[in-house]
């Protein structure tokens, strides 16, 4: 919550600042680069192959065979990103031109992008360390340092954008300089967690040490397939950018403030849920109790649900009072407000989607069974692409944000699938009026939200931030005493949804 929170006030500040046009674009294009290496070779694919061998080496050899495996995979992860960013840094220039060709027509602009790329490249060395870091820490029920770590991104974005962008020639160089300086940051913050846990890695001159380790090999095997996994949502919204480069200028920023705001729930359901489950389950697996298995996944489906649908449907009501009340400030026009509000609303269709993806592919990574979700992935890629076709002529940036959310469905459903035909997971009774009472309470908390929506102009309010603020917050406020009061009213209780692992 904290990092989403953070994470929204380094938006609005960044809105108010810079606005979105052509810099911003480029801005953001060259933070996607980067980062996209850093979802394949840190927080995603390594994190799905190395923590449940990490949890076996706990659970059946003891802390020092876990210290060894985790020297000689930090050497080899830091090592290999070390080299990457090195390439990267040489290869910016056509890295951007293949990722957003459009970004041409404006040369000031690919030149600030291709600046910024090779500053930012590093961070996916820094954040490899931080992916391994929370990994060990996670095995060990140490959620806190892990979860409160990108809070210091955010931070630096924050200072950034307040403090060093008016003393620079190209003001939105400073968001570039505060990745860089956040990425040190969020490293260091490890260490001590590391040290109290007698686990912080100890990494070597030779990028080729550990590499004949057998735990080693196995992450690396089970970590190629994970990358496709990854890749493929990544590779998605690569696409994207580059489709969104060629549409207005300003749709790349658009598309993304939508982003962030999807984020948050994204982030405080499904990535909160998923980081929480893959240790359970991969426990619940080495003791083979697959009773256990399936009822940490039925509470995990049952929470998502009770959670995300109302997070959707309000994203979608109130698209264009979030994005204005958090970024219509500034430089940022009544026009970009609009704008944004448009993906937003796309994007809340398939919320529920991108939501239980997070929470359905650790059943598959604690058995430590890649390829089926990769398989799955690689057809939601080509699936993407063809709804990319069909929406984008008719209603573009929004289409590329409807056909991402869309696709997530789709894998969620595929997931569910092969969880039930493979014997994982069998549904608890009670589902079938879990889901009915979720729906009534859903609608009621809709109309309320609609209602409450139509009550304010919310782009004249901007000369009134304060009332903006407090009319949003509000709205909010009475949609959430009416879900849940509509819940407790169908039978729902707090104690239904406590649990406590074995």
């Amino acid at each position: 919550m904290l990092s989403r929170v953070t994470g929204l006030l380094r938006e609005t500040l960044f809105a108010r600042a810079f606005g979105a046009g052509a810099y911003t674009d480029a801005f953001n294009v060259a933070f996607r680069i980067p980062n996209l290496l850093r979802r394949l070779f840190a927080e995603g694919a390594f994190s799905q192959a190395f923590v449940p061998i990490l949890a076996e080496y706990k659970q059946r050899e003891g802390q020092e065979a876990c210290r060894t495996l985790s020297d000689h995979v930090a050497n080899c992860l830091v090592w290999a990103t070390l080299i990457v960013s090195a390439i990267g840094i040489v290869g910016a220039p056509a890295f951007v031109l293949l990722i957003a060709g459009g970004l041409t027509h404006d040369a000031g602009a690919f030149d600030a992008a291709v600046w910024m790329t090779r500053l930012m490249f590093p961070y996916i060395a820094c954040m490899s360390f931080v992916a391994m870091a929370g990994g060990i820490l996670n095995t060990w029920k140490q959620f806190k340092i892990p979860a409160f770590t990108p809070v210091l991104l955010n931070l630096s974005l924050i200072a950034g954008s307040l403090f060093l962008a008016p003393w620079l020639e190209q003001p939105v160089y400073a968001q570039a300089i505060a990745v860089f300086v956040g990425g040190i940051l969020q490293v260091a913050i490890q260490v001590p967690a590391l040290v109290k846990i007698g686990m912080l890695p100890r990494l070597s001159i030779n990028p080729l040490a550990g590499l004949s380790d057998p735990g080693v090999r196995r992450v690396l095997k089970k970590m190629g397939p994970a990358v496709f996994a990854v890749s493929a949502s990544q590779i998605s919204l690569m696409i994207n950018t580059s489709i969104a480069s060629r549409l207005q200028e300003g749709s790349i920023s658009w598309l993304t403030y939508a982003d962030r705001l999807m984020e948050f729930p994204t982030a405080l359901l499904g990535v909160a849920l998923g980081t929480i489950l893959l240790p359970s389950l991969s426990k619940a697996n080495i003791d083979g109790d697959k009773v256990e298995y399936s009822a940490l996944l039925d509470w995990g489906l049952r929470l998502t649900l009770l959670l995300a649908i109302p997070a959707a449907v309000g994203l979608a009501v109130l698209a264009l009072p979030l994005i204005a009340t958090l970024f219509h400030y500034g430089a940022f026009t009544d026009r970009a407000a609009e704008m944004s509000a448009r993906p937003l609303v796309a994007y809340a269709a398939g919320l529920v989607g991108i939501i239980l993806v997070k929470t359905l592919a650790p059943a598959f990574y604690a058995r430590q069974d890649i390829r089926t979700p990769v398989k799955i992935a690689l057809g939601v890629l080509v699936a993407t692409q063809v709804m990319n076709l069909i929406f984008v002529p008719y209603i573009e940036v929004a289409g590329l944000a409807l056909s991402i959310g869309l696709a997530a469905c789709t894998n969620a459903l595929f997931l569910y699938i092969g969880l039930r035909k493979r014997g994982i997971y069998a549904p608890s009774p009670g589902w079938g009026k879990f889901f009915l009472k979720l729906v009534l309470a859903v609608t009621v908390m809709g109309a309320a939200a609609w209602f409450g929506a139509a009550q304010f102009d919310w782009l004249a309010l901007r000369a009134t931030p304060l009332l903006r603020a407090g009319a949003l917050a509000g709205v909010i406020a009475v949609c959430g005493l009416v879900y849940f009061g509509a819940l407790l009213a169908l039978g729902f209780r707090v104690r239904d949804f406590r649990r406590t692992g074995k």
